[in-house]
């Protein structure tokens, strides 16, 4: 049986959804301001439009699998569980500058999201065994510096303690409550096969039961693959689990195409004990 915390989270956010939860603002009726009532009009129609997909969504999901309970959570990694400690183009810029790296930290960021987001064409995942290609190629196109030694500084420096913080400092103590529960739960993510010795050297990787890696698994999120692959190491059905991540395109329509539930953190979720989580 799942545990109560993580049925109390459905049934708060299937509530959120169907009444308008955190998605409709409440106005005051003595605004009269002109430009504040524009502004509280588009504020109302983006609300009304998330309200409307929430309710098509869990009406889709009801209608398909019924009143399911949850019994497993599935996690993304960068970007929820834990995030860089420093920017990352201030890590690039620091350690880049005694290589010769010129650039400002935001040409940096500019370049590296240009490279980031560009199809990679050395394979059809980016991420192969170590990622070190695909990381070799994102550091140039960022910094403008193909020095080896500056590579391997920052591939060896964000495999260290020091280089992330964790998304919710009350995580362990979630994850301990919900595993000793009877929720199962895994890490889902686009990685290369520095995530496990990372989540040892972050001391959690006891935290979850199995770790879905695209680099071991050949599956890039938004691939459904990949999350079926995380159920199947659990023992759960799809419909039985959801996932909560960062990313619309990856996280939310991914695990959503695989048949698992999905919240969006930072929206849906903000921490991992908010509504019962």
């Amino acid at each position: 049986m799942a545990a109560p915390a993580l049925r109390s989270a459905v049934a708060r956010a299937r509530a959120a959804a169907l009444s308008g939860g955190r998605w409709l603002g409440s106005s005051s009726a003595a605004e009269t301001e002109r430009e504040r009532e524009r502004g509280r009009e588009k504020e109302e129609e983006g609300a009304g439009w998330e309200l409307a997909a929430a309710r098509e969504y869990y009406d889709y999901r009801k209608s398909i699998y019924g009143d399911v309970t949850h019994r497993a959570l599935l996690v993304d990694a960068v970007g929820t569980l834990v995030v860089p400690a420093q920017p990352t183009a201030q890590v690039y810029k620091s350690i880049g500058e005694k290589y010769g790296v010129k650039y400002s930290e935001d040409e940096i960021l500019m370049r590296y999201r240009r490279a980031y987001e560009q199809p990679w064409g050395g394979s059809r995942l980016r991420y192969v065994d170590d990622g070190r290609p695909f990381w070799q190629h994102i550091v140039t196109s960022s910094t403008g510096c193909s020095d080896a030694q500056y590579f391997e500084e920052l591939y060896q420096y964000f495999m260290t303690e020091e280089a992330w913080k964790l998304c919710d400092p009350d995580a362990e103590n979630v994850f301990k409550a919900l595993r000793k529960s009877g929720v199962k739960t895994a890490v889902v993510s686009n990685f290369d096969t520095r995530l496990r010795p990372l989540l040892q050297t972050l001391k959690c990787d006891h935290w979850f039961d199995a770790v879905a890696v695209s680099a071991e698994v050949a599956a890039e999120k938004p691939n459904p693959t990949i999350f079926l692959k995380a159920c199947e190491f659990l023992g759960v059905k799809p419909e039985e689990a959801v996932h909560v991540g960062d990313d619309r395109r990856n996280d939310i329509w991914g695990a959503r195409d695989a048949g698992c539930d999905a919240w969006l953190w930072g929206s849906d979720v903000h921490s991992f004990k908010e509504g019962g989580l």
